[in-house]
């Protein structure tokens, strides 16, 4: 695993535990196919999780891959999930508060948001993480339809932080039957992904 990458992600993929190579190959694969000749991998020690570094902003790359996605699914096996991350810091309760502060500005005034935790390897309590995490955005709450949602994606003694709106997130399976029931004419559904 490169350690320096694993510091330094912008992008966490999941795939089933296992597949982690695989999908790994095909993130690098796909990003190289939007011309992205940076693109590095590497494995995480949470099984089911790789993390990315792409020279392309992380955001810009879900969006990118979303029509690859419905127009050639066949070109995502592996991977199950893709998550932008805009920061990694220590899995600190106050360096994840430090995260949120310099991206709390992307919660506009008008906006609500949703704070989402992932914890693996980690006795952090997420509660106690989340009420302080929700002090430092001068927003209001909503936790069923969310104009952004803070995403901590926390692995060890690291964790990725990010404020993304709701379809900033792709997930892959519930894109794929998206995508069959356009084919066959149903009614779209919104595909909640954070």
């Amino acid at each position: 695993m490169t350690s320096d990458l694993l510091k330094d992600f912008n992008l966490l993929v999941s795939s089933a535990r296992g597949n982690e190579r695989e999908a790994g190959s095909e993130l690098r694969y796909l990003l190289k196919e939007l011309r992205d000749i940076t693109v590095e991998t590497s494995l995480t020690p949470v099984s089911g999780l790789t993390v990315a570094k792409t020279g392309i902003d992380p955001v810009q790359v879900v969006r990118k891959l979303r029509p690859v996605l419905s127009e050639k699914p066949w070109q995502f096996r592996y991977i199950l999930k893709i998550k932008p991350i805009m920061r990694v810091v220590q899995s600190d309760i106050a360096r994840v508060c430090e995260a949120v502060d310099e991206l709390a500005s992307d919660v506009r005034e008008n906006e609500t948001f949703r704070i989402s935790v992932q914890k693996r390897h980690s006795r952090l309590v997420s509660k106690e993480l989340i009420d302080e995490v929700a002090k430092h955005v001068p927003r209001k709450v909503d936790l069923k339809k969310p104009s952004k949602v803070i995403l901590v994606e926390i692995m060890g003694d690291l964790a990725g932080v990010s404020v993304l709106s709701t379809d900033d997130v792709l997930a892959v399976e519930p894109e794929k039957r998206l995508s069959r029931c356009r084919l066959k004419g149903a009614p779209s559904v919104p595909i909640s992904s954070a």
